[in-house]
């Protein structure tokens, strides 16, 4: 019997689908893997888990992932205070990227004041709200570095009246960084915040926030190779975020790990772009090819340069 083309094609499509279908019924994204932070708050029981989420995502500087975090922790529980300084600190973003302006410092004094203004909450965090607001204070007026000053103090003050809080000295530590003056060549801010963090991450090896830290107190070339253990352990804490991917090459790039280097980069950037987060996607292959270009590999180099309008 002879048989038709269309009819093997349409019995080959046929079985291509089923076989596709199947496929897809048997594959699961990965787990998200943030790392493992709890940050004790008045709020609803029901509303921990979502929280905790949220600060693993601050951790790793996922500000957008982060910002629509904490939204959803208030859409569940529109008392929990404690989730306007999360926006807060969101709206400030990464506290290395220079001087602040323009609109966000008018949504973050917004969010601490609302935070002020809601529930019950309690003395501590009052005190995290009060802090952050720090950082917005009379913008119009004062200017950034003194603000960052407010906010390492009242931070200091914060830490030393809850000592047990792990929260409160990360982020205690990591405005105490925030404030380091570049003309300071003894580094002695960095190493006080490593000073902190070191202790915290050997008590606490899957805390994102305490490797991350780690690596931007140590990120310049005297004190990089300090950071090498907890940039060989970021990415894997935090593997879900792009950023907690790209982190881990400052300290290669610095230490001329480039291989390391190009490796987590390939991985930030995939990351970044399946998340929509297009500048971090765009730092990361920024990072491939100057380790490309110090490894001669300058092909390599030319197609991330051509490939990166693709992801935009």
């Amino acid at each position: 019997m002879k048989i038709l083309p269309s009819l093997v094609i349409t019995v080959f499509a046929a079985t291509a689908a089923t076989a596709a279908a199947q496929e897809a019924q048997h594959q699961h994204p990965a787990p998200e893997k943030l790392g493992r932070v709890h940050f004790e708050t008045s709020c609803t029981p029901d509303a921990a888990p979502a929280f905790d989420r949220a600060v693993a995502l601050l951790h790793s500087f996922s500000f957008s992932t982060a910002n629509k975090a904490f939204e959803s922790v208030l859409a569940s529980d529109p008392s929990c205070a404690i989730a306007y300084w999360g926006l807060a600190m969101t709206h400030w973003g990464n506290p290395f990227g220079g001087i602040k302006s323009g609109p966000l410092l008018e949504r973050g004094r917004l969010a601490a004041e609302r935070g002020l203004a809601t529930g019950s909450p309690t003395p501590r965090e009052r005190a995290y709200i009060a802090a952050v607001g720090e950082l917005y204070k009379n913008h119009q007026t004062i200017d950034h570095r003194t603000r960052t000053l407010g906010y390492e103090r009242a931070m200091a003050q914060l830490h030393a009246t809850y000592p047990g809080d792990r929260e409160a000295a990360a982020f205690y530590a990591l405005s105490v960084n925030q404030t380091a003056l570049p003309t300071d060549k003894t580094y002695a801010n960095q190493l006080k915040a490593a000073g902190i963090l070191e202790a915290l991450f050997a008590a606490d090896p899957e805390h994102p926030g305490m490797a991350h830290y780690i690596i931007h107190a140590f990120d310049h070339p005297p004190l990089a190779d300090r950071a090498l253990q907890a940039a060989r352990r970021y990415a894997t804490i935090a593997p879900s975020a792009p950023h907690a991917l790209h982190m881990p090459s400052h300290t290669f790039t610095r230490v001329g790990s480039w291989q390391e280097s190009i490796d987590t980069n390939i991985a930030s950037a995939a990351s970044a772009v399946r998340d929509g987060t297009f500048a971090e996607a765009l730092h990361a292959m920024d990072y491939q090819v100057y380790a490309y270009l110090q490894t001669a590999q300058d092909a390599a180099a030319r197609k991330v340069v051509d490939d990166a309008p693709k992801v935009l």
